[in-house]
């Protein structure tokens, strides 16, 4: 079985494929000047072309772990989450408080997901 990446980068890949299963890395916002509802749909956004590009899709998340700068900001952060859930198939979640590589990031993202048979 092959290991593919995607997206690869200087120090790592967007995700990386194996095992039937998508393991996606931190995803941050494109434009972090944004408040952190913004951030979170750019950063679904990003998630969404991932997963295609995979040939997977959200209806196949099967955890997500959110990080925020603020917890004050979960608010914003579930505002965008709700409207991109997937209501009938939703992924163990984990959401927790740290700082972030980039003081301007207000949310990172990572998760799995798996690919269809």
């Amino acid at each position: 079985m092959s290991i593919i990446r995607l997206e690869p980068e200087e120090r790592l890949s967007g995700a990386v494929i194996y095992g039937g299963l998508v393991h996606l890395a931190g995803q941050v916002a494109d434009d972090p000047s944004q408040d952190a509802q913004g951030q979170m749909e750019d950063i679904l956004r990003q998630v969404d072309a991932l997963l295609a590009q995979a040939g997977t899709d959200k209806s196949r998340m099967l955890s997500v772990q959110i990080f925020l700068a603020d917890m004050n900001d979960m608010a914003g952060m579930n505002r965008a989450w709700d409207a991109w859930l997937d209501r009938a198939n939703k992924p163990a979640r984990a959401t927790v408080e740290a700082r972030l590589a980039n003081p301007a990031w207000r949310v990172e993202l990572t998760g799995v997901a798996a690919l269809p048979r």
